[in-house]
């Protein structure tokens, strides 16, 4: 990390806190606010005095919070990046009391995470590394007792890789077995789940024996990572995810190996929705089948595949053939009529099945709006006809044969005013008025 990136550090995470409107409280609030950005300010010009200002954040806090939370990762950085090891500790163990209640699960594992990272970038010197080994220890013991499983794994295999760095075989191997352990089922098998974490341990112990030119361990060891990678490529179908595996660091060195081309072309067709290819695929190999994870679950991605194939196949079309369906994307019939059955009731279709003639007829989404506003027209014209002709007089001719001032015909043919009055024309005048 360079020092323009530490300097420009940002504060923009998310919390989870909760405010009274309290304005003594808002206020203490902005002194803090103020004397932490103050201190921020000093980092650069002033180190020594900006470390004081960010640990004098706490104490201004009626019980620990954001700002002090905040104000103790800053002084640390400063004090450890000053070679301050002893005084980094001890207020890092400080900052350990905040994770339980004063800042959100996330929050605090996203800060923790990210505190290692730098504190990993800093130790160039042995005084640094073992003093990073300190925090990594009070680290584990911190969330080992909050079951935060995930930042356990990860803190651990960054002690790892720094015990294989000062080439501490014994004590990597040891602390890679604790690892392996907690990414394995009760059965003893690798935990699908927890793959990316199992990638990452084999890395390791690839490396420990590549250095100590253990072949023989090393090709064990190569053909498990493959394993919990081809796990990791299904586990990728199964939660229909578009990220790429391929685009992890743990996993790319895998990525051109033969022995995990037909996973890799089974989820790139399952990413391009190419029903085809990835039948031709799976036919092509049925190998993958052989082990019994796989083979478990590889027809729950099957099925999703073709569920995604049918919803593409019919967008265009108000009805089809069932038989054509299952003609295009080469499946049975009654899989056709049980995959639209779903989409029907799970309402990502609109439309019906014909089961005498085998014909799926689909409701237009327009088709839809339109006889909707049809009917909201035609509900507000009867209610406006009600309203004139019902429930009042509305409009009526009444008979002026008698009044002063009747109206005038215009004869369209001679242009001219016509005599009111002539003949057997009773000559009238449009009213509105209540009837007598």
């Amino acid at each position: 990390m360079s020092d323009d990136d530490f300097m420009q550090e940002s504060d923009d995470e998310q919390y989870d806190f909760e405010y009274e409107d309290n304005d003594e409280d808002d206020s203490a609030d902005v002194d803090i606010e103020n004397k932490y950005y103050n201190a921020k300010q000093m980092k650069g010009s002033d180190p020594e005095e900006a470390i004081a200002e960010f640990l004098g954040t706490p104490a201004l806090e009626s019980e620990k919070g954001e700002w002090g939370f905040k104000g103790l990762k800053q002084a640390i950085k400063l004090e450890y990046r000053l070679g301050r090891y002893d005084k980094a500790v001890e207020h890092y163990t400080e900052l350990l009391t905040y994770v339980r209640s004063a800042v959100t699960r996330n929050y605090s594992e996203k800060s923790i995470n990210n505190m290692l990272d730098f504190i990993e970038k800093e130790s160039e010197t042995e005084a640094a590394q073992q003093c990073m080994e300190r925090f990594y220890s009070l680290t584990l013991t911190c969330f080992q007792s909050t079951n935060n499983e995930r930042l356990w794994l990860k803190t651990n295999i960054k002690l790892a890789r720094l015990l294989l760095d000062r080439k501490e075989y014994l004590s990597v191997t040891r602390k890679l077995r604790e690892l392996q352990k907690a990414c394995q089922r009760d059965d003893g098998s690798d935990d699908p789940s927890k793959g990316t974490y199992s990638l990452e341990i084999y890395a390791l112990e690839i490396q420990m024996y590549a250095e100590t030119r253990n072949n023989k361990q090393l090709k064990v060891l190569y053909q498990k990572a493959l394993r919990v990678l081809k796990y990791l490529l299904l586990t990728t179908m199964l939660m229909k995810s578009d990220i790429n595996p391929f685009d992890s660091q743990e996993t790319k060195p895998y990525r051109n190996d033969p022995r995990i081309t037909a996973m890799t072309e089974l989820v790139d067709a399952y990413q391009r929705d190419d029903m085809h290819q990835y039948v031709s695929v799976l036919q092509k190999n049925q190998d993958i089948l052989a082990d019994p994870f796989i083979a478990e679950n590889i027809d729950e991605v099957t099925r999703n595949m073709r569920t995604k194939a049918v919803v593409k196949l019919i967008a265009p079309y108000a009805n089809l053939r069932l038989s054509w369906i299952a003609q295009k994307l080469r499946i049975s019939e009654p899989e056709v009529r049980d995959i639209l059955g779903y989409l029907i009731i799970d309402g990502k279709i609109r439309g019906k099945i014909d089961q005498q003639s085998g014909i799926l007829e689909i409701e237009s989404g327009g088709d839809a709006a339109r006889v909707q506003a049809l009917n909201s027209w035609s509900e507000a014209v009867d209610s406006l006809f009600k309203g004139i002709f019902k429930d009042s007089e509305g409009f009526r001719v009444t008979d002026t044969s008698h009044a002063e001032e009747p109206f005038s015909v215009f004869d369209q043919s001679s242009r001219s005013r016509a005599t009111p009055g002539r003949g057997s024309r009773k000559v009238g005048k449009l009213a509105w008025a209540p009837s007598t």
